[in-house]
């Protein structure tokens, strides 16, 4: 991952972007802050959104130009490849490695439906966690670490766990606001 511009170790210094999947549901939550350098530009941004006939959800840690190109990019996959997600997105991300224009991107997308989710990046990973549970962005680690132990030691539902969490990362992160979307499959 690069360090410079929009990137801090970990992850990208522009949003916080969680999924979890909990007793059935299916759900992506990304706050809605947009900073530039030290300043807060926005604070109800919408950073997930579900694509492809409302089937799957995607959120995009990265720059507003780069989160709609990836999101269009995602979606004409699927529609090529009949709405397999992961065929999609191991294309997405071949595509992403290899071409001249998305090589410059500096994101990182979740994307989801009701049976896998993935991290997809733009050096060509295809990432389908261990566990129920997926951060990309600044506050991921917060995000994740807190959805981890609702997952285990919570009666919440998933969209429950996934506020619980964001607004936890939103606590720590200052580039997180809590002013969280969450789309559920």
């Amino acid at each position: 991952m690069p360090t410079h511009g929009n990137s801090v170790a970990g992850g990208m210094r522009s949003t916080t972007i969680l999924a979890v999947r909990h007793r059935g549901a299916t759900v992506v939550a990304g706050d809605g802050q947009v900073t530039m350098e030290a300043t807060v530009i926005k604070h109800g941004a919408k950073k997930v959104r579900r694509i492809y006939n409302d089937r799957i959800v995607v959120g995009i840690a990265g720059a507003t130009a780069d989160a709609m190109a990836l999101s269009e990019r995602l979606e004409s996959k699927l529609e090529r490849y009949n709405g397999s997600l992961t065929r999609a997105a191991v294309e997405l991300a071949r595509e992403w490695r290899t071409d001249k224009y998305l090589k410059k991107l500096e994101a990182l997308m979740i994307a989801a439906d009701r049976e896998v989710m993935y991290l997809i990046s733009g050096n060509g990973d295809v990432i389908e966690p261990d566990a129920p549970v997926l951060a990309v962005g600044s506050g991921s680690v917060a995000a994740r670490a807190a959805a981890l132990a609702l997952v285990d030691h919570s009666d919440l539902d998933a969209a429950g766990i996934a506020k619980a969490a964001m607004d936890i990362a939103a606590s720590i992160c200052v580039y997180t606001n809590n002013q969280i979307t969450v789309e559920e499959l």
